[in-house]
């Protein structure tokens, strides 16, 4: 397949290259396009067989669910059957951005896009040029992140050439996405309501304004095989780099303590190993490769550059990836989730 690169500037936006990529978009083909969050593979959510495409393109299991991409709360009303009152409260409050929505689906949504289940996750991304292409296309949007499925989240265009380039029809260079990790998916028919996963709106905002939130048990640890995911993300391993990652738990002095030890362990067997710390404990590894994430103190920071983190230890050959935890509070519960489903629940708890 021929893929075409449609480079498109936030401050002024190319009509001409948007209504190519619309049009492509109704005509049944894939677009993969920016949001604040990753950049999503987008097709025609009402077009059953655009909408498998998405699965091939992407290597993704059939039972894990799609998102849908609109621009107003309005659009809900005709995919979902209703719009329970916190479902209003919450698109006023942070539509478009990065919160999923789960309601129950109207006959309009294909069973392909919920695998099967009678909800489906809509949501309003905050990026200029999505909402200006799925205002153009005039249709609802399927779409998950632009990556083979399991691999890190793209960020940048780039991670989505890398990808997908071959495998779908156009690829919308918007820059780099901001938020870092995917929207935040809450079941608003579940009473109260239930965080599926964690991602760019906070169990802390989302408490702010609904008062009671729960959080699926899953999001921190792993599930047999038999679970029957009701949001992406929550079953497979996902979000993993080529190299070995392990999560390392604790006070940040005995977690630096335990990473050197590792390191010296995986150096005396010749395996090249790399470090995901934070910018207060960078300096503090012995010789090897250390990539700093960001400010502890400022985890929205740490969100925006870990799966960019992922793909440049790949690029340079890292084979094991030590990464430091980081507190469950705010968008951290985000990227924590991230990371313990990369490492695939390979974690190390230091006392």
């Amino acid at each position: 397949m021929k893929t075409e690169i449609l480079k498109i500037e936030l401050n002024g936006i190319d009509k001409e290259k948007l209504r190519y990529a619309a049009e492509v978009l109704r005509g049944g083909g894939l677009v993969a396009f920016p949001t604040e969050t990753v950049y999503g593979l987008g097709a025609d959510a009402l077009n059953e067989n655009a909408v498998k495409k998405i699965f091939g393109a992407k290597g993704r299991p059939s039972d894990n669910p799609l998102i849908v991409h609109i621009t107003e709360k309005e659009w809900a009303g005709g995919l979902a059957t209703s719009i329970p009152p916190a479902a209003e409260i919450l698109m006023d409050r942070f539509w478009p951005g990065p919160l999923t929505l789960v309601l129950e689906k109207s006959d309009k949504v294909p069973d392909v896009i919920t695998a099967g289940l009678s909800t489906v996750g809509l949501r309003t991304p905050a990026h200029p040029v999505a909402l200006a292409l799925i205002r153009e296309a005039g249709i609802p949007i399927a779409a998950p992140s632009a990556n083979i499925s399991g691999r890190p989240s793209p960020t940048t265009p780039e991670h989505v050439i890398d990808d997908l380039y071959g495998k779908v029809d156009v690829i919308v260079d918007g820059g780099c996405s901001k938020v870092g990790v995917e929207s935040t998916v809450l079941d608003v028919t579940a009473a109260p309501p239930m965080i599926l996963r964690p991602g760019g709106v906070s169990y802390e905002q989302l408490t702010d304004v609904l008062g009671d939130v729960t959080i699926d048990a899953s999001i921190l640890k792993k599930h047999s095989e038999n679970y029957v995911p009701r949001a992406p993300g929550m079953k497979y391993k996902h979000y993993s780099p080529k190299a070995e990652v392990t999560v390392v738990e604790g006070e940040p002095e005995k977690v630096v303590q335990k990473i050197n030890n590792l390191i010296w362990e995986y150096k005396e067997s010749n395996t090249a190993v790399g470090v995901l710390s934070t910018e207060q404990t960078k300096m503090l590894y012995g010789d090897v490769p250390v990539i700093s994430l960001g400010d502890r103190q400022k985890p929205e920071t740490i969100a925006a550059n870990l799966f960019k983190a992922f793909r440049d230890f790949d690029d340079i050959g890292i084979e094991v990836i030590l990464a430091e935890a980081i507190d469950n509070q705010g968008i951290g519960l985000a990227v924590m989730n991230r990371l313990k489903k990369a490492a695939g629940y390979n974690i190390i708890k230091v006392k």
